[in-house]
C-alpha cells in the first residue's frame, strides 16, 4: 500500500484501517450466507467529511454488500456502521445512492423526476424553492436544455446524468455509487467522470464509489480501498476483506485525458493491478478441486 508520503509498501491480507472518529465509521463488518463461510469478515475503515474513496475488487467478493449496508438497504451478519455519529438502520435521504441503472421514472420528465427527489427530502418546500433546485443541478451536470424530455428522449450517458443530478439535488450527506458509469461507452464515460470530479470538488461531497476501472478510481479518489475474495487455500478457508488502503498521492489537478501524464500514476497503477492479479483471489488448493468450498451465493 501508499503510505502517507506516497511510498509503495507491502500490504497484508484482511488489513484494516484502524478505527477513528470519521464521518462514516465502518466497524467490524462481516456478511455470510454460508454458516462458517463469511463472504467477507472484519471490514472496517473510516471516511472522512468531503473525502471521496473508491473500492475496488473481484466480483464476489462483497463490494456491492457493503454499499448497501452504507445505504441501510442490507443489513451485516455482525458489525456496525456509524455515520455523523448515529448508528445506519435502515435507507435515509441522507444517503443518496446512484446505481448502474439509472432507475429514473420512464413518464416523468427530467424536471419531474429530480423534483420527486426533492419535495420527499423537503416536503414544506415552495414550489418555486423546489423549481430552482432542480433547475441549478440540471445545469450543474449540462442538462439544462433537456429539462423538460422524458428518459426515452435521452442517451445512456444523459440518463446517468440525470440521476447524478437527483442524488446531489437532495443535498445528501453521503453519496453512494455502485458502479454508475458501467454501461457507457468509454468517451461518455471519461466526459461524466470529469464532470463528476468537478461537482464533488464544487460541493465537497463525501463520497464512496465501487468501481472496477483502476483509472476510475485514480481519478475521482482520495483513497482507494482494495478488496479480497474469500476462498479456500492451503491453510483452509479464509473471509474475504480490505487487504490494502492506498492513498492516492497522483497530483489534484487530473483529469481523464490528463491523467496518465502525471507524476505518480503509473507507480499507482502497476501496484493496483498488480494486487488484481495475483493477490486479491484466494488460492483454491488443487487436490480440493476448484470452488468446491466457495459460498453458493456471493453479492457482486
Amino acid at each position: 500500500m501508499l503510505n502517507e508520503t506516497g511510498v509503495l509498501i507491502p500490504g497484508l491480507a484482511n488489513a484494516t484501517e484502524p478505527v477513528a472518529q470519521g464521518f462514516l465509521r465502518v466497524e467490524g463488518l462481516s456478511k455470510s450466507f454460508v454458516p462458517g463461510k463469511p463472504v467477507f469478515a472484519d471490514v472496517s475503515f473510516t471516511i472522512d467529511k468531503g473525502e471521496f474513496v473508491c473500492i475496488i475488487g473481484h466480483s464476489g467478493c462483497g463490494k456491492t454488500t457493503i454499499l448497501n449496508v452504507l445505504a441501510g438497504l442490507d443489513s451485516a451478519s455482525s458489525g456496525h456502521v456509524f455515520m455523523d455519529g448515529r448508528e445506519v438502520r435502515g435507507p435515509s435521504l441522507e444517503r443518496g445512492v446512484v446505481f448502474q441503472s439509472h432507475a429514473l421514472m420512464p413518464w416523468l420528465t427530467v424536471r419531474r423526476n429530480i423534483a420527486f427527489a426533492v419535495e420527499s427530502r423537503w416536503p414544506d418546500w415552495p414550489k418555486a424553492q423546489v423549481k430552482a433546485q432542480v433547475e441549478k443541478f440540471v445545469a450543474m451536470v449540462g442538462l439544462a436544455q433537456a429539462i423538460d424530455k422524458k428518459p426515452s428522449q435521452l442517451s445512456g450517458g444523459m440518463k446517468q446524468r440525470v440521476g447524478i443530478a437527483r442524488a446531489f439535488a437532495i443535498q445528501p450527506k453521503m453519496l453512494l455509487l455502485d458502479e454508475p458509469f458501467g454501461a457507457l461507452d468509454a468517451l461518455t464515460r471519461g466526459t461524466i467522470q470529469d464532470e463528476l470530479l468537478g461537482i464533488v470538488r464544487q460541493t465537497h461531497q463525501t463520497v464512496f464509489m465501487i468501481t472496477h476501472d483502476v483509472d476510475e478510481a485514480i481519478l475521482l479518489a482520495d483513497r482507494i480501498l482494495l478488496m479480497s475474495n474469500a476462498g479456500d487455500d492451503a491453510g483452509g478457508f479464509s473471509a474475504g476483506g480490505i487487504a490494502e488502503v492506498v492513498r492516492n498521492t497522483v497530483p489534484g489537478n487530473r483529469t481523464r485525458a490528463t491523467l496518465h501524464h502525471l507524476p505518480g500514476y503509473y507507480e499507482l497503477r502497476n501496484h493496483i493491478v498488480d494486487f488484481l492479479v495475483t493477490r486479491a483471489r484466494a488460492r483454491v488448493d488443487a487436490a480440493s478441486g476448484p470452488d468446491r468450498h466457495q459460498p453458493k451465493k456471493e453479492p457482486t
